[in-house]
């Protein structure tokens, strides 16, 4: 009887019921009906135990550096940075959402945060260049989706949580498909450039701007810590990484960096430099995130933590644009939107204690090997699956519903766990801009003004370009283990 537990929550999704309460009160109702009470305490009793978990304290933090990042005025700066370096492209803003979107990404990890964020920025921007609303909306949805897989990634630390994955090997895995994704958009868009004759951007929108002190002496010293960390890594597979290691060499390589970008600075035009000087600090996020949790600084969770004391000290200290009443809304905003991802993940921990007791993966194992053994036909018919459940579910929730039940069945196939988890957490983010019922597509209506059906429309060319990746992705698996593996994280 358990197994009903799946349809019986999609008629409560489908009368209205939130998520939240269709999750828990779903199978409460089976297991009372089928008398094991003592189970249906355990359910409950989950909730709070799903919620109470040191890695998954990384979702709040993550959350909280995007809304600070967002609140500081970092927009605007890499719509600067991606404009200088794309503008002069036929399809220029065009490209430079893009191209910022793979920036944010490395920032908010969330495709609604990015849609809005960009689209109130660049939407009305792209119309005064000469791009039609519906294209600069749709444009700006597409490419929205690069947040969840660039990391650091909500989705990917819940299905990390609760699937009981490494969150380290998930944000590494997603890097390459979240660029392959950002190229393939700036590939179509150029096919589309010429035929509809997409005008050229100004690369350089502000002249004459001039960078704060501290500012300019913080982008000084990082830009030359970073280039000095690139050689560091390259004398590693050079015979002087054997004669000098550690801090010493390190040290001895800020020279050599200093002196190109002296170099580099005077073959640049001082405007363009002042624009990626802006970029430096908050481009410093990611960089910061990753490195730590490669070099085994910290875990994700105590980087979560770190990317918003670096945050608060970029956008209080450095660039200075924020106030003491921003940081009150920051924290509301970031607290509302916590409570309610952790309420769903603890509410999925109790719905993933009923699917063992129903024993629904090994019942779906059986129908899905009835179809076919081919592992290969199975990823299809899966992503088609996905794709389906994208149109109408919020990749969080899906993830949460069908993560536990999909991923054993793969696993138990062949397929690598991290594999699958980056085609479902793909699949489903891709979800949130397409029809009918994609989250972003109505965040960006709401941005532009235009209709959801309009945007609908015009965003098909750049989901098939998606689709096609989500198909690379499937098909390739180096695609996305070969940078963990390299890491050490996958075998």
């Amino acid at each position: 009887m358990l197994v009903w537990f799946l349809p019986v929550f999609l008629v409560f999704l489908m009368i209205g019921l939130p998520v939240f309460f269709a999750l828990l009160f779903a199978p409460g109702i089976l297991l009372w009906l089928n008398g094991q009470e003592r189970d249906l305490a355990l359910l409950y009793r989950n909730l709070y135990n799903g919620m109470d978990s040191f890695p998954l304290m990384a979702l709040p933090f993550f959350l909280l550096a995007g809304e600070v990042m967002n609140r500081g005025g970092i927009t605007e700066r890499l719509v600067q940075f991606s404009q200088a370096f794309m503008g002069h492209l036929r399809g220029g803003l065009a490209h430079v959402n893009i191209l910022s979107s793979i920036l944010f990404a490395g920032l908010s990890g969330s495709a609604v945060a990015d849609t809005s964020a960009l689209g109130s920025t660049l939407i009305p921007a792209m119309e005064k260049q000469g791009y039609t609303r519906r294209f600069a909306a749709a444009i700006t949805a597409a490419s929205s989706v690069i947040g969840p897989i660039i990391p650091p990634s909500g989705i990917m630390i819940i299905y990390a949580y609760v699937m009981g994955q490494s969150v380290a090997a998930l944000f590494l895995a997603g890097i390459v498909p979240g660029i392959l994704v950002g190229v393939g958009l700036m590939i179509m868009v150029r096919v589309m450039a010429d035929r509809y004759d997409l005008p050229k951007a100004e690369r350089i929108v502000e002249r004459g701007a001039e960078l704060k002190p501290v500012e300019y002496w913080v982008s000084f010293l990082l830009l030359r810590l970073n280039l000095a960390g690139v050689f560091y890594l390259l004398a590693g597979f050079l015979p002087l990484g054997a004669a000098a290691s550690g801090l010493p060499l390190y040290i001895g390589l800020l020279i050599p960096a200093h002196f190109l970008l002296m170099f580099y600075r005077t073959r640049v035009d001082p405007d363009f430099r002042v624009v990626c000087k802006k970029a430096v600090a908050p481009l410093q996020t990611p960089i910061i995130i990753l490195g730590g949790i490669l070099l085994g600084v910290f875990t994700p969770t105590e980087a979560a933590a770190i990317a918003v004391l670096y945050a608060l000290i970029i956008s209080f200290g450095v660039l200075g644009v924020m106030s003491g009443k921003d940081l009150v809304d920051v924290l509301k905003r970031s607290a509302m939107a916590s409570a309610t991802v952790l309420l769903l993940v603890g509410a999925a921990v109790s719905f993933k204690t009923v699917v063992s007791l129903s024993h629904a993966p090994e019942i779906l194992a059986e129908f899905i090997l009835s179809l076919s053994e081919n592992p290969l036909t199975l990823l299809f018919l899966i992503n088609i699956l996905l794709f389906i459940v994208g149109m109408f579910l919020d990749a969080g929730p899906a993830i949460i519903i069908l993560g536990p039940i999909l991923g054993p069945v793969f696993t138990s196939l062949g397929v690598d766990p991290v594999h699958f988890a980056i085609i479902m957490s793909v699949n489903l983010t891709v979800g949130l801009a397409t029809p009918p019922m994609g989250l972003v597509l109505f965040v960006a209506s709401s941005v532009s003004g235009e209709k959801v059906e309009t945007i609908s429309r015009a965003i098909l060319p750049f989901l098939a370009v998606e689709v096609l990746v989500i198909m690379l992705i499937t098909y390739v698996p180096a695609i996305s283990l070969t940078i963990p593996r390299l890491a050490g994280f996958v075998n």
